[in-house]
Parts: C-alpha cells; structure tokens; sequence
C-alpha cells in the first residue's frame, strides 16, 4: 500500500503517555480505529473513548468479543482482531515492538506494512524500533517524549523488607504462588496477576490493589503492557522465563518494559531484585538511561495466501520475505496446525476448492488457549472442520453445549478455574464466527457468562489463598505498609443562587417555551431532579414500548445494552437541564432498569433457586437468559440429569419443566408479560418484536418478520403458525400425546381448526 496518509512513528519507553495521545488523536478524525496487544487493554481502551463519544460510535473488536453497534464511528481492537479491510481516516497500533516476537510478530508486521489510515497513521512502540522502522515505512515521521517520571535502580532487597506498593515479578505460575504466600505470612497478603487470568479476574486483583485492600502485587510479565498501576517498585524475583520453547534469560529491553510499570504518570519509581539475586552488570544502567540495542528483524508471513489448494496454501505460507530484515516466521501455531491436518486423509479430502480450504484456515486460526498438549488442539480442530465442512455447515448445538456444559463449574482449585476459563475462551472465540454456529448471539451470551462466573469464583479462591483477612493488614500496619486510602466522595454540583444570571436566564426560558412541557424556573427543576434521583421504584412506570414514565411525564427509554437483562436507558425531553442533572437523572433509571429485571426474575433468584447446583442450576441459568421462558430441547441434557429432590424444588417455586417448554408459572402473568415486552423491545431490533397479546389470549398468530426469539421471551414460543403460550403449549402437547385428535384442540390452541394440524405436527415433533 501506498503511503498516501502522514505517518508518525511515536516511539519512547514506558510512562510517556503513547497511547494517551493516540487516543486524543483519534478522537480528533470522524473515523478512526487502534490495535492493542491485549484484550484487556482493548476492554480499558473501549471504556475511555465510550465515556466520550458513547457506546454507539464505539465498536469493540477483539478473538472473544465482538460489539459493533449499527454504524460505528471509532474501533478498539486487538491487532490480531481488526478489520484491515475497513477504512478509518485515523488507525493506530501500539507496541509495534511486538512485530519481533516469535508467534504474534508477523501479524504486527503486516500492519506496519500495509495498514493505513485514510490521513493519518500512528505507529506506537519501543526506540528500538526506530532503525527497522525508517528502512521499511521511510516516509515516517519520529516523535519522542521524555517519560513522565523517573526511574531509578534500587538494587536488591529481601521480600521482607520491601516498600510498600511493590510489584514482585516472576516468571512461572509456582513461583508467583509462593512468593504471594511468603507475602500473607510477611505482609498481610498480596493481590496476583497471572498472563492465564481472565480480564474480569485481573482487573478485580488490580481493584483490590489499587484500593490499598493489599499492599503487594505478584506477577508474571503479564504486567509489563497495558496494565497501569499504582506501583511504586517493581522487584523481579527471577530473569528467566520459558518462552514456549526454551527457558532463556531476558533481554534489557523486556526487563525494562516490566520495570517501567513503576512510577506511573507524575510519580518517580524504583526497581531492583529480590535478594540473594542481581542484576547483570550495566542492565540497570541501561534501564535508567532508556538505552537498548535496536531490534534487528521483524517477523514475516506473505498476507497474499494462496487458498486454491491445500498445497498451494502451504506452499504460499512458506514463502521466502522480501527484505533482509524480515524474517519467515518458522513456527506459528496456526501455520503448524495447518500442516498437521494437512497429514489427515479425511481433512485433505474434505478441502478441496478455494472456499473449503479458506474455512480449514480459518479453523486453523482458532488460538489454543488452553496450551495442553498440541495434539489436543489439532484434534478440536478437525472436529470442528469436519462439523463445518459437512451438509450443516455449523456446529452440531448438541455437541457444543455438551463440550461448553463441562467448563460450567465453579467447583476446584485456581489451577482448575484457570484451565476452565481458558477453555470457555476457546468457545467464546467460535461463537463469534457467526456463520460457524446457530443462535450465535445466545451462544456468545452463555459462553460469556460462564468465563464471569468461573472468574469470580477464581478472585475467591485468590483471596482466600494470598490475603489474610483480619490481622494480616495490621501485621502490615506494623511492617510501614500504607493503609487502605478512602476514596473521595463524588462532589455535588455546586448550587446556584437564585438571583445569578443563570437562574434567572432559564427562567425566563421557562416563560417562553410553550405548551406543557416548559420546564419550570430552575429552583422547581432543580427540586425536580432530585426528587427523582431519590425516588423510589414505585415511583416510575415503563410502557411494552421500553418507554420510562414520572406519572404522565416521559423520562426516558429502554434502550440495547451488553445484554438482554442489562438494557441502558436514554434520556428523553430533558434538555432544559444541565448535563449534571442529566447524568444523575440517568443513573437513577439505569439503576430502575437494573430492578425492573430484578424484580421480573425474582421467582428464579430466591435463595432456594440460587443455591441449586449442576443440571437444575443450568436450566434456572437458562430460563434467567429467556425471560422465563426456555426450549426443552436446548436443555434436554439438564433435564435428563435433573435430581428428582430438585425438579421437586423447582416445581415448589413455580417453575415447570415440560416436554417441550420449560417455563416460570408466574412470570405468564400480564404483569410480568409487558415487563417482559419492554426489554425485548429494548433488545430486539425495530420490527422484529411482537405487539402485545391481548388480556387472556392463549396463542397469537406468528406473525412475519417478528423474531421467534423475541416471542419465546415473552412467554409465547412459536409453534407453526401460531405463538403459543407457554402453559397452554404443555397442555396441548399433554393432550396429543395421550391420542386427542388435533382439531378437537383448535380451541385449546386459540387458532383457527384449519391451523390445528401445522401447529399440533410442530408441537410433536
């Protein structure tokens, strides 16, 4: 690609505020799109420029998660994950030193060389880059800023004896669990963060660092990028890592990248060792001073695959680089699956044609999260392909969800949860192949849950393991550590007097403004708002439209959120208020929205339901994920496996599981049925939501264009021609199966004799 946009290359070390000005910079173009090295930092990224711009200019892009609101302005991505083919005026990568690295390296290059914006690009990343980066991208510009703050080499020091805020870097998962226990014993306890945690499981590790809850932070290299804390000194406890291929000591460049997590913005920071252990001789030198031997060659794979044939794929995968300072990469573990399935008969038969060797290569490029044996992995994978590649051309649901239920279990020890969570990733990353799977959007809900609770259930574990509740924080009281910092409270707007020029300037708009809904002069407003902001639930009402009600007054509406059961809301006529008032207003319905849910799904969050376990928890799980309102066949393992002391349980608690619906007695009520259609209309796209079914209607006609799921969320699944509800639909299917000829039933079924039949043959089969 021609280098048609300006091209910055903004290199420097740690704390200099790259990715801050990317950001800035972006957020400047109407268009724009970054590239960060971990989904983490993505997720961190997303929630800034959301905060600016808002959710629906915003698309988040990663292997795991995918958020693309209709018509995006700015996408955060992870390199890997980014849509080269899209145009943006403004693209960004970060960390463009990883276009070195062993597995992940040729994917940077490829960006370096070929991604642009339409006017701008900014490439971010380590000095080292800049010999390598002025041979091949030559009409780059350079830009460097000093680090923020100062980093300064401490030496080595005992793990007693540290200061509090201390990072403790190691390099293997043993070694992390020991020290963090050494540090309960020594210390009060310590928060851990591990490469192998999950986003929510290390950012609630981070939290409880960053609140002060613990003074001491063990981890492996996993925050040397991306992860800004409140760390004062960073100690590495070891110099050698296994790289997935040898254990080999690191280089200045790596260890100054981990060191440099100390001292964040304005605040000076320290590094050193653990002792008995040292620094080489000139590497803390070298660290301070910020100076590193250039990055010799970058790896490389041709972006121009072949896909006609398999050997040609291979063939195209092997081919040499264009320049000297690129090197092929040998060993990247999509290429080597590629080639192992190559080996197979069966494989080989099925790739035949540009299309069915593009899928095997796509599958190929599922990660191995989990990182047991490769063998294991190949072995997913051509299940997968052969699922792919046969007449469904998707993945067997059955299947899937015997594979993704053996993951859902909160129950073992961290090592367990880690190995679980890595392995629902894997599941997470298929479901975002829309075309790969049927229903992708409840697929990638379920898989997503489940990463979140086996994630909680992994901070627990962590805590209850390197935090010693109770004494440990006096022991480290005792020892000089910092104690827990309260947070500021959140200021209140300052008041404005009524005589002020404001005041009197929005009263004379209330004269003005015509009709009904003129606002009232601002001290009335002002009462107004926080009568709302303290109004309890009872107070506001919410329409089958989504729509938010004060008594007759519009407040706002039920609007698509992260899920079905979290809806965001927008504010409606309330532009005579300050963006102040509306943003308290806002957070006041949100949190009415989060009760409306609540207090729907209370029959299935009582204590009782809550504390089921295995099978009976998956279909409360289920039912919670349809409003109350779940496809037997979808949980026709659950059911089997269901204790009958916990159908008993459930059926205690109103909730029936049939032959073919499974269903909340109570939640069919008219009551709940338009709570139910105000989130479905929030969640389902305009059109695609049923109208509202009159007082006492059993079924209504299906009517076309409306989604199957939405009026299976409602209570009324459908069932050939007609929405059935659910109580009814048993009945029904009770009545057919004891013999009772189907057009006797026509007026169980609410329809027309003549539509008995479709609708009976659909109940049956």
């Amino acid at each position: 690609m021609a280098d048609a946009s300006a091209i910055t290359a903004v290199l420097g070390p740690t704390n200099t505020g790259k990715t801050h000005r990317a950001i800035e910079r972006m957020l400047a173009h109407d268009s724009g799109m970054i590239g960060l090295p971990l989904r983490l930092l993505a997720r961190e990224v997303y929630d800034r420029v959301t905060t600016r711009v808002g959710e629906a200019r915003v698309a988040l892009v990663t292997g795991e998660e995918k958020r693309v609101p209709r018509r995006p302005d700015y996408w955060v991505c992870t390199v890997e994950a980014m849509p080269i083919d899209l145009e943006v005026d403004f693209l960004a990568i970060d960390e463009i030193q990883l276009a070195a690295h062993d597995q992940r390296g040729h994917v940077f290059t490829e960006r370096l060389l070929l991604s642009r914006g339409r006017r701008e690009t900014w490439f971010l990343g380590a000095d080292t880059m800049r010999p390598l980066l002025s041979d091949l991208v030559p009409t780059a510009r350079f830009v460097q800023h000093p680090r923020l703050s100062r980093l300064t080499s401490a030496g080595a020091g005992k793990l007693s004896r540290l200061p509090p805020r201390s990072a403790v870097v190691a390099f293997s998962t043993p070694q992390v669990y020991e020290i963090a226990e050494r540090l309960r014993a020594q210390r009060g306890g310590a928060a851990v963060v591990l490469g192998a945690l999950s986003p929510r499981t290390r950012n609630a590790q981070v939290a409880m660092f960053q609140s002060g809850e613990v003074d001491y932070l063990v981890a492996t290299d996993a925050i040397g990028m991306g992860l800004n804390l409140d760390v004062r000194h960073v100690a590495f406890a070891a110099l050698r890592k296994f790289d997935g291929r040898d254990v080999r000591d690191l280089d200045p460049a790596e260890l100054a990248q981990i060191a440099g997590r100390a001292g964040r913005h304005l605040a000076d920071g320290t590094f050193g060792t653990v002792a008995p252990l040292s620094l080489p001789d000139g590497i803390a030198a070298a660290i301070e001073a910020h100076r590193f031997p250039a990055v010799r060659r970058l790896r490389w794979r041709n972006s121009e695959l072949d896909r006609s044939s398999l050997d040609a794929l291979l063939a195209s995968l092997r081919e040499p680089p264009p320049a000297r300072s690129l090197k092929l990469v040998h060993d990247a573990e999509d290429a080597a699956a590629l080639a192992r399935l190559a080996e197979d008969p069966e494989i080989r038969a099925r790739a035949r044609g540009s299309e069915a060797v593009g899928l095997l290569w796509e599958v190929c490029r599922i990660p191995d999260f989990r990182k047991l044996l490769f063998e294991s992995h190949v072995a997913l994978l051509a299940e997968i392909y052969g699922q792919l590649s046969g007449p469904s051309a998707a993945l067997d649901p059955g299947w899937m969800a015997a594979r993704v239920a053996e993951i859902d279990d909160v129950g073992g020890d961290i090592d367990t949860l880690i190995t679980r969570i890595a392995s629902i990733r894997t599941w997470t990353y298929i479901s975002n192949h829309g075309r790969w799977v049927r229903d992708a959007g409840a697929w990638q809900d379920r898989t997503r849950a489940i990463e979140d609770r086996l994630s909680d259930a992994l901070h627990e574990r962590l805590v209850q393991r390197f935090v010693e509740r109770g004494g440990g924080a006096a022991r480290g009281a005792r020892a000089g550590a910092r104690p827990p910092q309260r947070r500021p409270e959140i200021e209140e707007p300052v008041q404005v007097a009524p005589d002020h020029p404001f005041a009197r300037i929005a009263a004379m708009r209330a004269l003005l403004a015509p009709g009904p809904a003129a606002p009232a002069p601002e001290d009335d407003r002002a009462r107004w708002v926080e009568s709302i902001v303290g109004a309890p639930h009872e107070r506001f009402s919410v329409d089958v439209a989504g729509r938010i009600f004060d008594g007759e007054q519009l407040l706002g509406q039920l609007a698509r959120g992260p899920a079905l059961l979290l809806p965001d809301v927008r504010l409606a006529a309330l532009d005579d208020v300050g963006a102040g008032a509306r943003s308290r207003v806002l957070r006041r319905l949100v949190a009415f929205a989060r009760d409306l849910v609540e207090e729907l799904l209370a029959p299935l969050r009582s204590p009782e339901v809550r504390g089921l376990q295995g099978a009976a928890r998956g279909i409360v799980y289920q039912l919670e994920q349809g409003l109350g309102t779940a496809a037997a066949r979808d949980a026709g393992e659950q059911i089997a496996e269901l204790a009958p002391e916990d159908r008993a349980l459930l059926t205690a608690h109103g909730i029936e599981v049939g032959e073919r619906v499974i269903y909340v007695q109570q939640l069919l009520r008219r009551g709940a049925l338009e709570r139910r259609l105000a989130l479905c209309a929030a969640w389902f796209d305009r059109g695609r939501v049923p109208a509202c079914p009159a007082p006492g209607a059993v079924s209504v006609a299906a009517a076309r264009g409306v989604d199957p799921r939405a009026y299976a969320a409602i209570g009324y699944p459908v069932f050939g021609t007609r929405a059935i509800r659910a109580d009814v639909a048993e009945r029904v299917h009770r009545a057919l199966v004891s013999g009772e000829p189907a057009a006797r039933l026509s007026s169980w079924m609410g329809c027309p004799a003549r539509e008995a039949p479709r609708v009976a043959a659909s109940l049956l089969g």
